[in-house]
């Protein structure tokens, strides 16, 4: 029904209308869902400040970058190369992934940090391995996943130390065979002052929640521009 505004009638069509209103829905959602990812990275930046806070024996934590301590031993025959990671600076490399075992006959994934690929992926880097009885501090976390699973997950296979694209932590109990594992975590990332360990610079993953927020509002503002180019476009003398 077209509505005399002032010198000028608004006259919208059905057609424009119900897509204008389509997209508007689409864009209003999508500034929604930014907003609450910035909510969730909030709160996972704030577990990632507050795990520091205590130290607990590994078998009594289970918040995720709760720091944690515990005593074993690493096995150097068994490693895992996480490929695909890259340093701060954007250098491509490996996570190192080696097996713990802990006093209790449990085992543990330790994370040893990032290492450079080196000349040729050929030739996979040497990764020396500490031995001997150790006490290991870290955070407890999860093994790093893509943003788009993509297919199945990669079989894994030896022979050690294994290289391999985003690894589920499924696959890799499996590769390794120890059945008697820690309950409450995937990996422990070992802190940087701990020795053993190569390059490390730990931190919440994914961008900051206030990227989000502006994402959201760019939504925000499309949805308005369209409604602003909605209104013009239908206004007729």
């Amino acid at each position: 029904m077209p509505i005399k505004i002032g010198s000028r009638v608004f006259a919208p069509r059905w057609f424009t209308t119900a897509l204008t209103l389509a997209l508007l829905a689409v864009l209003i959602a999508l500034g929604r869902w930014q907003l609450n990812r910035a909510d969730q990275k909030r709160a996972l930046f704030d577990a990632f400040a507050a795990g520091a806070d205590t130290t607990r024996p590994l078998e009594s934590a289970s918040n995720r970058y709760q720091h944690v301590e515990a005593e074993g031993h690493y096995d150097p025959d068994r490693q895992i190369l996480i490929d695909n990671m890259f340093s701060a600076g954007g250098q491509a490399g490996y996570y190192v992934i080696t097996p713990f075992e802990l006093t209790s006959g449990r085992w543990l994934l330790v994370n040893r940090g990032w290492i450079p690929v080196g000349e040729s992926r050929a030739e996979l880097p040497r990764i020396a391995v500490p031995g001997g009885r150790r006490h290991i501090r870290g955070r407890l976390d999860r093994l790093p996943q893509p943003g788009i699973h993509m297919g199945p997950p990669q079989a894994l296979a030896p022979p050690f130390p294994l290289r391999a694209s985003f690894p589920s932590f499924a696959g890799i109990k499996s590769v390794l065979g120890a059945g008697n594992w820690a309950r409450n975590a995937e990996v422990v990332l070992l802190d940087r002052d701990q020795p053993g360990g190569y390059a490390r610079e730990w931190a919440a993953p994914g961008f900051a929640p206030i990227r989000h927020v502006a994402y959201a509002v760019q939504w925000f503002g499309l949805a308005l521009a369209l409604s602003v180019i909605y209104v013009v476009s239908n206004l007729r003398s």
